[in-house]
This record gives structure tokens, C-alpha cells and sequence, in this order.
């Protein structure tokens, strides 16, 4: 085949990688529109099952990957002037260009052409791109061969109620860490984690009333920095919050999160893959896995169907279900922040052990204290443990349509006059 990767993120440069380990007679192109070693955003977060999936399918890059990822084994969650500590909750964390350079190196080593600083204007039609095969839409959130076809594609975008900044920072936390920090205006947070020995990721999280509180909408970054750095001085230990990775795109920005879905996910040989197919909250820090599981599984149906539309359907009906729990994981994920008020003011180890139970869809609907208590009891009796699994989601099903029903109770009917 020959295949077009417009996007040279994780998912096009993986894809690129096991194709060529499929058939090393595929002529493969990734094009990425910005220079080399260009990259927004600091580091990015993986679990352990993800690298067990990598070594099957490429234990070259899979042993780089690893041997270059910070590990962390604890959650620390600061709420004010107190601290808890939860232990277990091991995890990895890698730099977002040391992970595109290692793809990118292993890619072009089984002979695939990477090209830099190339922006592809034109859709699969347009003269670039006509003599390809196949050509892979990975070119992020805001993709531009997938809005060629917006109608196509169906697009839906849902955006969320906080406003957030991706930003790094000089302190190398060694666990995951969460700082939540009461002000006049309501409280922000931030989520910390190591991905080198010199720096971490920090996201900063508040409400649209917080950041206009703070006067963040008007602050340039160099304000906001110095503002964050005081409202987190404990956690940063009095080191640095630095913006934007590079130089490329201007400083960094809040922005509100989108949730996409789309009606298809293929339009001829044109297919979508990674941020362009799907986005997940980035509070269950599942959006790389995911790119790279795409690429797996789009490589798996090519090299399964000897027909395009087959191998794509079969791609884009096995991703979708694979996405079902994740997305419903990310969507309650995001509303427990949202709801943060419902939760801060329990003790600390409490509220920690309901952060971790955030992707719970039973949650919202009960009392925070007796859903902490009955979960407890559920971890120390199995017959408790297997009930709330299967019986939790329908009764979450069933109390939110009846909360839905009650507010249209409880809303005047409007007469209509003919």
C-alpha cells in the first residue's frame, strides 16, 4: 500500500511503524506540519498494561519507551494545609518530545519517510495526496482534512464547564500529585506529575467564576504564572511554572476542554485516528493510550482485510467499543471536578478515596459520605463488591431519569395559543 499519515503525533508515527513491521514494502509518508522537535505540552501519563501492548507489536521502541519513562507509585493529594497519601496507584509518566522523537526514529529506521514543516492543504483528492492508498487523519483535535468533510464525519462537540492551562514546572514531583487551593473566588487545582529528572507537568482547573474571579482572562502569561506560583508555592516547593514547551504557537493558553464524537470515522480512503476521531478528558490521562491503540488497531484490520472498506469498518466498530467505558470513565471524570464543592469539604483521606472513585456513574447520585461508607464496605465484603459493579451503572441509570423526570415536573407547561 501506499499511506498518507497527515499528523506526526503518536498515532501516525505508530501506525507508520507497524505497518512497516507488517510489510516493509508499504511506502509510508508521515507529514507534520511543524519543525522537528516542536511539540506542545510537557509530559504525558501511561499505565502499565500500555507498555505490555507496545512489546507485542514493537519491542524495539516498546524497551525505549519504557527505559526513558518515569515511574511513580503514590497519590498525594494537598487540600489547603493538609496532606494525604494513597498508596498504590503506580504509573508512568514519558515527555511528549522524547516520546515523538523515539517514534519518529524508529519509524524512519524501517524506512518510512517523516517529513517536518509540511502543512497538507489539500484533501484526499487534491494532487498530494491522490496517488495514495490510504490516508490516515491524525492531525489532532482540530483537524483539517476531517473538517473537509464535516458533514460528513458528523462532528459533535460537547464543552465542558472549567477552564484549564497545560503548563510545566521546575518540580520533579515523585508521585501524582493533586493541590487544591481555596481563594476569595472559589477554589483552583492543579494536577502534577513527574515525566523527567528535571521537570513535571502541572494542569491548572477552576471554574469559568474562579478564573474571571482571579482576573486570569485578562492576565498575560507571565501574570498568570507569577499568580499560580503563589497559590501553589507549597506543593511547587517555591520552584517555577514555565508556559509554553517551545516558542511555537505564542504562550501558553486557558482553554475549555471539548468531548468529540463523530457519526463515521472513514470517508473513502480517508480514515481518522487518534485526537481527530475521539478526545477523553484529560483528568484520566487516556488520550495517548488511546492514540496508540488506534494505531494498533487500524494496523491489525489492514493487514486482516484485504479490502479497504472491510479493514475500515472493522477498525472503526472495534474502536468503538473499545472507547464505550473510557469515554463514560473521562465524562463522569470530568463532572466530579466540576462539582468540586460536593466533595472538598469532606475530610481529606475521604475526599481522596471519592477522587478515585470519580468514573463512578453512581456517585452523582448519592450523598458523597454514604457512597465513601458503602464502598468501603464493599472492598472488605465480595458479595458487596460484585453487587455495586453490576447493579451500580443501572441504578445510575434509573435515579438520573428520574431526576430527569422530576425537573420536568417541575417546570410550568407553557400554553400555546392557535
Amino acid at each position: 500500500m501506499k499511506v498518507a499519515c497527515v499528523g506526526g503525533g503518536p498515532a501516525g508515527l505508530y501506525f507508520s511503524i507497524l505497518m512497516k513491521r507488517q510489510d516493509p514494502s508499504h511506502e509510508i509518508t508521515v507529514y507534520e506540519r511543524n519543525p522537528a522537535g516542536s511539540t506542545y505540552g510537557w509530559g504525558v501519563t501511561y499505565w502499565g498494561n500500555l507498555i505490555e501492548k507496545l512489546r507485542a507489536h514493537d519491542p524495539d521502541s516498546a524497551r525505549t519507551i519504557g527505559e526513558r519513562s518515569v515511574r511513580w507509585n503514590d497519590g498525594v493529594a494537598h487540600v489547603g494545609d493538609l496532606t494525604t497519601v494513597h498508596h498504590g496507584d503506580e504509573g508512568f509518566a514519558i515527555g511528549r518530545r522524547e516520546l515523538l522523537d523515539i517514534l519518529a526514529g524508529r519509524a524512519r529506521e524501517l524506512g518510512v519517510r517523516v517529513v517536518y514543516e509540511h502543512a497538507v492543504t489539500d484533501g484526499p483528492d487534491g494532487p498530494e495526496l491522490a496517488d495514495a492508498d490510504l490516508v490516515v487523519a491524525c492531525d489532532g483535535v482540530n483537524s483539517g482534512l476531517r473538517e473537509r468533510y464535516a458533514g460528513h464525519f458528523g462532528t459533535e462537540a460537547t464543552a465542558g464547564r472549567n477552564k484549564y492551562i497545560w503548563l510545566g514546572t521546575t518540580k520533579v514531583f515523585d508521585s501524582f500529585t493533586f493541590a487544591f487551593t481555596e481563594t476569595e473566588h472559589g477554589w483552583i487545582w492543579a494536577y502534577g506529575y513527574g515525566f523527567s529528572a528535571r521537570h513535571s507537568t502541572c494542569i491548572v482547573e477552576c471554574s469559568e467564576a474562579t478564573w474571571t474571579g482571579l482576573g486570569l482572562h485578562r492576565t498575560d502569561e507571565a501574570g498568570t504564572l507569577a499568580l499560580l506560583e503563589k497559590l501553589f508555592a507549597v506543593p511547587l516547593d517555591g520552584n517555577s511554572l514555565i508556559g509554553r514547551a517551545n516558542s511555537e504557537g505564542g504562550p501558553a493558553q486557558w482553554l475549555t476542554f471539548r468531548t468529540l464524537t463523530h457519526r463515521a470515522w472513514s470517508h473513502g480512503r480517508l480514515v481518522l485516528m487518534g485526537d481527530a476521531a475521539h478526545t477523553t478528558h484529560y483528568s484520566i490521562g487516556a488520550g495517548t493510550t488511546l492514540a496508540l491503540e488506534d494505531a494498533i488497531a487500524l494496523a491489525g484490520a489492514l493487514r486482516d482485510h484485504a479490502e479497504l472498506p472491510s479493514a475500515l469498518a472493522r477498525y472503526e466498530r472495534e474502536r468503538r467499543s473499545a472507547l464505550l467505558p473510557v469515554q463514560s470513565a473521562a465524562r463522569y471524570s470530568a463532572r466530579w471536578y466540576e462539582n468540586l464543592t460536593r466533595y472538598i469539604h469532606l475530610p481529606p483521606a475521604r475526599m481522596f478515596a471519592l477522587l478515585g472513585q470519580r468514573h463512578s456513574p453512581l456517585l452523582p447520585y448519592l450523598p458523597p459520605a454514604l457512597y465513601y461508607r458503602l464502598d468501603r464496605a464493599a472492598t472488605r465484603v465480595t458479595a458487596l463488591r460484585t453487587l455495586k459493579r453490576h447493579l451500580g451503572p443501572r441504578l445510575a441509570r434509573t435515579l438520573a431519569r428520574t431526576r430527569q423526570a422530576v425537573r420536568k415536573v417541575r417546570t410550568p407547561h407553557q400554553s400555546v395559543r392557535k
